[in-house]
């Protein structure tokens, strides 16, 4: 697991709402999104830091081997980064978001159990 996604504290942590990536927001800012930041460029935006992500979200995973992980593949997390993963996030993308995240052909799927 890369040391840049593990949280440094409990403090300001976040739950991108596209893959539930759990980071704090200074994280967010200096780095991105491992998973998303090719689409959601939060990477030097803490603005976008806080329109792609959420404070709310349940539970927590620690995930070491995505691809060998049948919790990954439960969370449907199997393809993305190492890393600390909300169990679920609640929020949604802005719709400008989703919409241009359709535009890549890149489907967005809420991380909120309430949407499931």
């Amino acid at each position: 697991m890369s040391l840049d996604t593990i949280p440094k504290d409990l403090r300001q942590l976040r739950a991108c709402l596209s893959c539930s990536l759990i980071k704090n927001v200074d994280q967010f800012e200096n780095d991105g999104c491992e998973n998303c930041d090719e689409f959601l460029h939060m990477k030097n935006d803490r603005d976008k830091v806080y329109v792609c992500t959420s404070n709310n979200f349940d539970g927590m995973i620690a995930v070491m081997s995505p691809e060998d992980s049948w919790v990954a593949k439960w969370q449907r997390i199997s393809r993305f980064s190492k890393g600390i993963y909300a169990i679920s996030v609640a929020g949604k993308l802005p719709a400008i978001v989703i919409r241009d995240m359709k535009s890549r052909g890149i489907t967005y799927k809420s991380r909120d159990n309430s949407s499931r």
